[in-house]
């Protein structure tokens, strides 16, 4: 029988055992693959598993030690999903990518216009690349604005394509954002939540906010907006995931249950 897991550290607090028992009513067996040290977690995998999923602080490493990458991986530089083929080898994906586009064309179903990403740490960099592709007008801003224009090199297709603004400037981009893709863990220095929302919106416009914390969201309340849970991200990203284990189509309305 297949087995799945996941690593990471912690994973101790992660929901991904019960999204995925839930998933598939409890025919595959999925473990905590718990420890600091990734080369014995993912030497454990090798040995024991044929799927798993990865979480903080190892999605980098996992990135360096696949020998494939998908397409959505390479472009955003960490795998949060890794599938070993019959023959040992394995493919690293990033589903957080899938669970973006799958939750805007959700919510929206006529994706476009103008996108700006705030953050820009493993899930802005997925929702970057989502947004992108569904093709939208990007805009960047991080508190490291280096970062971010790392970022927009990575994903340009040609110079320039990416906007990259300091946090001082979404006073000027937030009124015009088409779409909000908010993956900051908290509040954003200089930027209580009432300030941003103070600015979409503008001249009644509408305005989609997704934001990724889904534990302790900060805009679940909405204003001038129509909100997007990071709930619907977490569970479109794990139903992704759960196909690439097993080839099977998971109840996603068992899922939803467990969120």
């Amino acid at each position: 029988m297949k087995r799945f897991g996941i690593i990471g550290d912690p994973v101790a607090h992660s929901m991904s055992p019960r999204l995925f028992t839930a998933a598939y009513h409890g025919r595959y067996p999925y473990d905590l693959i718990e420890g600091s040290d990734f080369e014995a977690s993912w030497q454990r995998f090798l040995r024991e598993y044929d799927g798993i999923n990865v979480t903080a602080p190892f999605k980098e490493k996992a990135f360096n030690a696949v020998d494939r990458l998908s397409p959505e991986a390479e472009r955003i530089g960490a795998v949060n999903l890794v599938v070993k083929a019959p023959d040992g080898t394995t493919t690293g994906y990033n589903s957080d990518y899938d669970g973006v586009v799958l939750a805007i064309r959700e919510a929206i179903p006529r994706p476009g216009g103008k996108a700006l990403v705030i953050g820009c740490g493993g899930a802005g960099k997925a929702a970057a690349a989502a947004a992108l592709d569904l093709g939208y007008d990007l805009t960047l801003t991080n508190r490291d604005t280096g970062r971010a224009e790392r970022l927009a090199r990575s994903l340009s297709v040609t110079a320039g394509d990416i906007k990259v603004i300091p946090p001082v400037g979404l006073t000027e981009a937030l009124p015009s954002a088409d779409l909000i893709l908010y993956t900051v863990p908290g509040p954003l220095d200089g930027f209580p939540p009432e300030a941003i929302v103070s600015l979409l919106g503008a001249a009644g416009r509408p305005c989609f906010l997704l934001e990724a914390n889904y534990r302790d969201p900060i805009f679940a309340k909405p204003g001038r907006y129509s909100y997007i849970s990071g709930l619907r991200w977490l569970l479109h990203q794990a139903a992704a995931g759960y196909v690439r284990f097993t080839g099977e189509t998971p109840d996603t309305d068992a899922i939803a249950r467990q969120l």
